[in-house]
């Protein structure tokens, strides 16, 4: 959740062949599907929710930001861990946030699934290689900010996949949980 309340929800309801058993998800900002997505990379759910798939520059604008800085905090996730965006003391320096996520190397399965090269249409197109940049899986590292001087694990917003962190650290409080109608 951002700090002017609205949701990162890095996810698309949009399924290869419209079949969300398939497990193709497609990547919201991959560039395959017209979200309509603004200049802050995020719109309205049908059920008339604006939620983010990215980074929300008109927020970060708005906090005087600059990309020689620490970024400012953004936003809290639902295990309570803080999120900033782009760039934190990582490591002990000011660094930008890279994700560790790389696109695979050949073609998909086909078939039944999908075909053609691993370009970052699908979720699926992403893995996780350690070490490839200074975030964990969950897009996450130890920090220290101006909110937390003692330091903290934080969330980073990313330019490269996965940009939203996909998973959490800590667990989630229920109140995050989908309810049932």
């Amino acid at each position: 959740m951002s700090v002017e309340g609205v949701v990162f929800d890095p996810l698309a309801a949009e399924f290869w062949h419209g079949d969300p058993q398939s497990g193709w998800s497609y990547n919201a900002l991959g560039g395959t599907i017209a979200l309509g997505l603004d200049e802050n990379y995020a719109h309205v759910q049908p059920t008339g929710s604006y939620h983010y798939h990215g980074i929300p520059f008109g927020l970060l604008e708005l906090a005087g930001w600059s990309d020689e800085t620490h970024s400012p905090l953004v936003g809290y996730a639902a295990d309570g861990f803080p999120i900033y965006a782009l760039n934190g003391i990582i490591d002990g320096a000011l660094a930008t946030a890279r994700a560790s996520y790389q696109l695979k190397s050949g073609q998909r399965p086909g078939g039944d699934q999908p075909g053609g090269a691993y370009d970052g249409t699908f979720l699926k197109d992403f893995e996780y290689v350690e070490g490839a940049g200074n975030l964990d899986q969950c897009n996450g590292a130890w920090t220290v900010s101006a909110e937390f001087p003692s330091g903290t694990y934080a969330y980073f917003l990313t330019r490269d996949y996965p940009v939203i962190p996909r998973c959490f650290k800590g667990t989630p409080d229920d109140s995050f949980r989908f309810a049932q109608r």
